[in-house]
This record gives C-alpha cells, structure tokens and sequence, in this order.
C-alpha cells in the first residue's frame, strides 16, 4: 500500500519538471500548473490554426488543379531556321504518343534532332533543335507542315485548330 508521504514525493518530483517545461519561476503548486494549463491551451490553439491554414492551402490547390484541367491550351507550332539548325518549339493539350509521332515527323523530312525538351505535367510542350541528314534544303513550311500533321494523325483534332508562327 502507498502511503501519503510516497505519494506525496512522487507528486512533487513530477512537479518539479513542470516548472522548466512551462517557463515558469513560480514555486506554488497551483500556479504551476495554471501555467502548464495555459501552454497547452496556447498550443492547442495553434495546432487548430495549423490545420485550418493547411485546410485553406489543399482547398486552392485542388482548385488549381482542377482549373489546369479544364484551361485549353492554346496549340502553337513555332519554326525558326538558324543556321543550318531548325528550332521548334510545339505546345498544345496533352494526348497520347504526340513525342514519339513529332519524332517520326522529323525522321521523315530527314531531320536529326540534336537536342529536345520536353513537359507533359499539365499541356504538352516541346522545344528541339534539329539538323537535317544530308545537305537537301528543307523549309520551315514543310517542317511546321509536317509537325502539325503529325500531332493531326496522333489525336484526331482539326489543322484549323492550330496557330502557326513561323520566322525566317
């Protein structure tokens, strides 16, 4: 059996950590654990900002998310010739395959593409820099032609769909 005086200095030895937990100088039992009391309350507090901030925060962005999937993109094909290289630069919705019918454009027109970047997160957007295979002349028309072909045949949308831009 416990005795009072046992129970007693088990107490005052947990008490004696709540000071330093707390941050308190006080002595009194009582105004120790008022102030414990008090911090727990206060972290309560914040926890429950907290989430409410991180509530708000999955709210905008599955709002976003959700607005990516339905903004269209605009669908773009730009080809500059400089030098000998063709940059092109291609953007528009997300489909299947659209990387690999653009290479297989190229490989047609006899076109090496030397570097390419591509992103597929949200719209699908390429830039390259090809360089033709042999010395023949190719022209930024057949090369925008040929490319919007391309993302034609791959996902069945319309040419008058697209906006064609190309430099000399």
């Amino acid at each position: 059996m416990v005795t009072k005086l046992q129970r007693r200095t088990a107490s005052r030895r947990k008490l004696q950590f709540l000071p330093t937990l707390s941050n308190t100088k006080s002595v009194k039992r009582s105004s120790i654990v008022l102030n414990v009391l008090l911090q727990c309350h206060k972290l309560k507090v914040k926890l429950e900002e907290i989430h409410r901030e991180y509530q708000n925060l999955m709210t905008i962005r599955n709002q976003y998310f959700t607005l990516l999937k339905h903004i269209q993109v605009s669908k773009e094909v730009k080809v500059e010739k400089v030098g000998e290289e063709f940059v092109v630069k291609v953007s528009c919705n997300k489909g299947r395959d659209k990387l690999i019918s653009i290479l297989e454009a190229f490989e047609e027109l006899g076109l090496n593409v030397v570097r390419a970047r591509v992103n597929c997160s949200h719209f699908f957007a390429m830039e390259a820099i090809a360089v033709a295979q042999d010395q023949k002349t190719t022209d930024i028309n057949d090369v925008t032609q040929a490319i919007l072909m391309a993302i034609e045949k791959q996902g069945g949308e319309h040419i008058k769909d697209f906006r064609q831009v190309s430099k000399y």
